[in-house]
């Protein structure tokens, strides 16, 4: 559910709202998910379209999301509809790595890539 938090939190970032239409007060910087999905697919485009400060929040949050083909609870399919909602609702600073033969659970490889991805886009790896 973690990631499917994050996802969410995203778009709620993106909105400005959380979706009782209390003001989301947090800035992102990134979010990461894995091994999850997006659970509010059937609004966020209309809502990201709706709006021109949404439309920039959405195109400028880096997003990764990872995902295992063989996952035995979140299907790899619906991974792949997140990605395919997400870019069209104007997430633009998107990245999905997948995994083959990983299921529901994290390896060395995943999390070596989110700390390298993490370190890239929060500017880590300029600091020595």
């Amino acid at each position: 559910m973690g990631a499917a938090a994050a996802l969410h939190s995203a778009a709620c970032y993106a909105h400005g709202k959380f979706a009782n239409g209390m003001l989301y007060p947090i800035t992102l910087s990134a979010v990461i998910s894995l091994s999850g999905w997006l659970p509010c697919s059937r609004t966020l485009r209309s809502k990201t379209e709706s709006s021109h400060m949404a439309a920039r929040r959405a195109s400028s949050l880096p997003i990764l999301l990872s995902h295992g083909r063989v996952d035995e609870v979140v299907s790899y399919r619906n991974a792949e509809r997140s990605v395919d909602t997400l870019r069209n609702s104007g997430f633009l600073y998107l990245n999905f790595k997948s995994y083959n033969g990983l299921g529901h659970y994290t390896i060395p490889e995943e999390m070596d890539d989110v700390g390298k991805w993490l370190s890239s886009r929060l500017g880590l790896d300029r600091s020595r």
